[in-house]
């Protein structure tokens, strides 16, 4: 099972990255973590909200329309951090597992995150992802989803000795970046299932998503 598989990729990541990392700095980030948690940033929209229209390039330069999805059935909207994040990586490749049968249940699958089109072009070609992967640079879309923050001092300092470039992923120096979210919209745009975490460890399960949608009716 998907779900399975997610959680045994993250724990066995993040073993390798407690044995690999500092004491500090690992407690820097889960500060990180909890200032977050405690603060109004990234909260999200909740269930029951309308969704933002938005219209947001692929990997590919293609403008994909939100509105034209919802037009088809409904829609699962994921905001991940960037293709620079292990997290992200495994669950997209989660969602790319069960991607038929987000299919077979009338659903399109949308990733977005503030990478630039060519950043978010490598992390489908990384990851062989068949769905449509969005750029969202200067995080517009995910501000309209109340999901935006920006990385504290300390935390950017760590990042830049990890050698993580953030403003070359996504083209500006904001140190900006979307809290983790998944979102399953209606063909009305109304949210019917929210999943928003200050903790980037903490995914939607793949399985929760499958359920959600068997359980609308067309």
């Amino acid at each position: 099972m998907a779900e399975v598989q997610l959680r045994e990729d993250f724990k066995e990541y993040l073993e390798q990255f407690k044995k690999n990392t500092p004491k500090e700095t690992r407690e820097k980030m889960e500060q990180a973590i909890r200032e977050l948690e405690n603060s109004q940033e990234g909260k999200g929209l909740q269930v029951g909200d309308q969704i933002p229209d938005f219209v947001l390039p692929d990997a590919n330069g293609k403008e994909i329309s939100i509105t034209d999805i919802l037009k088809k059935g409904p829609a699962v909207i994921t905001f991940y951090r960037g293709g620079w994040c292990p997290y992200c990586n495994m669950e997209l490749k989660a969602y790319q597992s069960i991607l038929d049968e987000i299919h077979e249940a009338g659903a399109e699958l949308v990733a977005i995150s503030p990478e630039s089109p060519d950043a978010s072009l490598s992390t489908k070609e990384k990851n062989d992802l068949s769905f449509h992967v969005l750029s969202d640079q200067g995080n517009r879309t995910a501000q309209d989803f109340n999901l935006v923050y920006r990385m504290p001092e300390y935390l950017i300092e760590i990042y830049k000795e990890k050698g993580l470039d953030i403003p070359g992923h996504n083209g500006d120096e904001s140190w900006s970046i979307p809290v983790s979210a998944t979102f399953i919209a209606d063909q009305n745009g109304n949210i019917i299932y929210e999943y928003t975490k200050a903790d980037y460890k903490d995914r939607a399960e793949p399985s929760e998503i499958l359920a959600q949608l068997k359980q609308i009716n067309y």
